[in-house]
């Protein structure tokens, strides 16, 4: 394992390519719980922004997109969409999908027994719409450009100076342009050291993001999203993201 990254771990990538792209038999085959936690990084490319406002020739940027699958969503609206992962693993999963459709996954069931998936994404998206690259958040390269719809999902809370992306977004997006974010504020010291956290400290993490994106942004509306990510058979962390859509002013 990569100390200083864990999810460039085959652990966890297999354990994200199950999170974004397995049906809901394949990741919870129970009849009670965690149903309604399914499906989120669909749930964030449709759900986080109003899609009726995207205007053809749309650019969407996907900042911290894992293995792709809210990148290739926002395809279905989108001209052109750029996901951006600080995971090299999960950079390269995303585009194996971009080129064959398709990914093997292997999903853990219990101690080592594990079940071989293919996992895969609709073949009516346009693929060639989709780029995607390894990079880091707080420090996005200069010439990107501007985009119409930026989403960072439940990313706030793994970076080591979360401040810097948000001081960084008001370029990022254009005017009247959408921003939608996720993070369930999990503030561990092994990502971002606790002066960094928002919210004096994390009393009111929140507040701390409505401090850091105003008056560029305008809040929308904010709501809850659970999501369910599946460890084993019989393990699964089911979290709370904080969810907020922002329009630029």
């Amino acid at each position: 394992m990569n100390i200083e990254n864990p999810y460039e771990s085959d652990e966890l990538l297999q354990q994200y390519l199950v999170f974004h792209y397995a049906n809901a038999e394949e990741q919870f085959p129970y009849p009670f719980g965690g149903a309604d936690a399914l499906d989120f990084p669909k749930r964030c490319a449709l759900e986080g922004a109003d899609l009726s406002k995207l205007a053809a020739g749309t650019r969407a940027l996907d900042l911290g997109c894992s293995v792709g699958r809210s990148s290739f969503e926002l395809a279905r609206h989108c001209e052109e969409v750029i996901g951006i992962d600080y995971s090299q693993a999960f950079i390269d999963a995303a585009n194996r999908i971009v080129t064959e459709g398709v990914h093997p996954a292997t999903r853990l069931d219990e101690g080592s027994a594990t079940t071989q998936l293919t996992v895969s994404v609709d073949p009516a998206i346009d693929r060639s719409r989709l780029s995607f690259e390894q990079g880091d958040a707080q420090r996005i390269r200069t010439d990107i450009g501007q985009f119409d719809l930026v989403i960072a999902c439940n990313l706030v809370c793994r970076l080591p100076e979360p401040m810097r992306l948000l001081e960084r977004l008001p370029e990022l997006v254009k005017p009247s342009g959408q921003l939608f974010i996720t993070t369930p504020f999990t503030w561990l010291e092994e990502y971002t050291p606790p002066g960094n956290w928002l919210g004096d400290g994390a009393v009111d993490s929140f507040e701390g993001l409505r401090k850091a994106l105003e008056p560029a942004f305008v809040l929308d509306r904010h709501w809850d999203m659970p999501f369910l990510i599946r460890e084993h058979a019989r393990k699964f962390q089911y979290s709370i993201a904080q969810a907020s859509c922002w329009h630029r002013v």
